[in-house]
């Protein structure tokens, strides 16, 4: 989808003080991606021409987050209102000549259709001038109020504490985005006043100015979801729930089986393949991809990792950045990998910490066994080669290199190289020593006697 010669501007200037938080509002995540580069996202797949955010308070942060994107940023050092804020951005478009659509940051999920028919209706042969993104929320609360007259024309636009009964009745609310072209917009801006009780520049009163000029500014209504706002940690918590709901619907209707949709949680990224198997309270961070038809037991924790077709991982296993997990192989129980590949086949089935490894084709890793990968400086690699067997509870001490089809004893610390079918038993040798036991708890019995 590429609409062509559109901008955005993206308000983020607001000091968001009801969250609470050291952390500027719109760099909330929800699905593990800061709320802006959901937004940001969403207007690249459309082909954006130019990218503006107007910062305020916080700005640091956010152009922190910007690096390395083509995207500019305008200083509203002020709060002046939303209409002030948008005039702030005229000079990073300058000579742009298309349209601009005004969103806010702390509103992430407005649809790229619902973009897209905002410029195809600013387009439209009857040239409206401003096309204003309406919805109709269950509950329109205390949202100003879009006032229609025949089929999508604006007849008014008015706040909800200045509105009569009437007004108030209409379900048809102000999201406060619109789009107008470059010119129409900050032409109309320069006659934005602030004669009102907070002397702010409201962005809404342009469509008046535009409908005193004879244009016939417009409304599109968006789904409730797309025009929500944050304000607020419990907003947030909120916005939250629905996106992973549609999240889960989306799975499902992918092919992918969820045994209890509404304890599994993914990330912006998670990638399921066909007929993958997701058991209850499974929780997938950033970058996970996931093949047709893997499973995924209970209340594992899964990020940064590739998991091929045929895998299972879990219950109770977690997988860390850099985990690759290849055609066939398992993870079980309370095991954990960071940075390894465990191979075609391959097998950790309890109690196990592979960190810094390669794990061979078919080989078979014991319970209890970790890799010891960090002398407290530097991290080194263990790799085992294909078919080999590692005995439970042992401990090899990487840079270490276990041959194909070799077998290292149970309780071993391997501190050498294995060479390929060698048997490597390290540990200290096993003493009996009859009658001892007896012995011991006699003496003992007669020193608790004493006392």
């Amino acid at each position: 989808m590429n609409q062509g010669n559109f901008s955005v501007v993206i308000l983020a200037a607001g000091q968001g003080t009801r969250m609470r938080s050291d952390t500027h509002k719109v760099l909330h995540p929800i699905a593990g991606k800061p709320m802006l580069m959901h937004l940001l996202d969403t207007v690249e797949s459309l082909g954006v021409e130019r990218r503006v955010v107007v910062v305020g308070k916080g700005r640091e942060q956010i152009e922190k987050a910007l690096e390395g994107h083509d995207v500019a940023t305008a200083v509203q050092a002020e709060q002046k209102g939303t209409g002030h804020a948008v005039a702030m951005a005229a000079d990073a478009l300058a000579g742009f000549e298309g349209a601009v659509v005004v969103l806010f940051g702390d509103v992430p999920f407005v649809q790229p259709d619902t973009i897209a028919a905002m410029i195809e209706r600013l387009n439209a042969a009857d040239d409206p001038g401003v096309v204003v993104l309406a919805s109709e929320p269950a509950d329109g609360k205390a949202y100003g109020r879009v006032i229609l007259e025949s089929g999508d024309r604006i007849a008014k636009m008015v706040e909800y504490k200045d509105a009569n009964e009437e007004e108030r009745a209409c379900k048809l609310t102000n999201s406060g985005m619109l789009a107008a072209k470059a010119s129409d917009l900050f032409g109309w801006l320069t006659r934005v006043g602030n004669a009102n009780a907070a002397g702010e520049y409201y962005l809404p009163d342009v469509v008046m100015i535009a409908k005193a000029d004879g244009r016939n500014p417009v409304a599109i209504v968006g789904d409730e979801y797309e025009t929500t706002g944050v304000n607020s940690r419990a907003e947030l918590a909120h916005l939250e729930l629905e996106w992973q709901r549609r999240r889960r619907e989306e799975a499902l209707d992918g092919g992918a089986t969820l045994i209890d949709p509404e304890s599994v949680w993914f990330s912006a990224d998670t990638k399921l393949g066909r007929d993958c198997t997701i058991e209850p309270h499974v929780v997938f961070g950033p970058g996970v991809e996931i093949a047709d038809g893997a499973v995924i037991r209970a209340f594992s924790h899964i990020e940064g990792a590739k998991i091929a077709t045929g895998c299972e991982v879990g219950p109770f296993a977690r997988l860390r950045p850099g985990a690759v997990m290849e055609r066939g192989s398992k993870i079980g129980n309370f095991v954990e990998m960071k940075k390894a590949v465990l191979g075609e086949g391959a097998k950790a089935n309890h109690l196990t910490y592979l960190g810094d490894a390669d794990v061979g084709a078919k080989a078979n890793i014991g319970a209890g066994t970790i890799t010891c990968n960090y002398d407290g400086f530097f991290k080194y690699k263990t790799t085992v080669g294909a078919g080999a067997f590692i005995g439970s509870n042992s401990a090899l001490v990487a840079p270490v290199r276990i041959g194909d089809g070799a077998i290292v004893g149970a309780g071993s610390v391997i501190t050498k190289d294995i060479e390929a079918d060698e048997l490597a038993v390290a540990r200290g040798e096993q003493r009996g020593m009859k009658g001892w036991a007896h012995r011991f708890r006699v003496t003992q019995m007669k020193k608790k006697e004493d006392k």
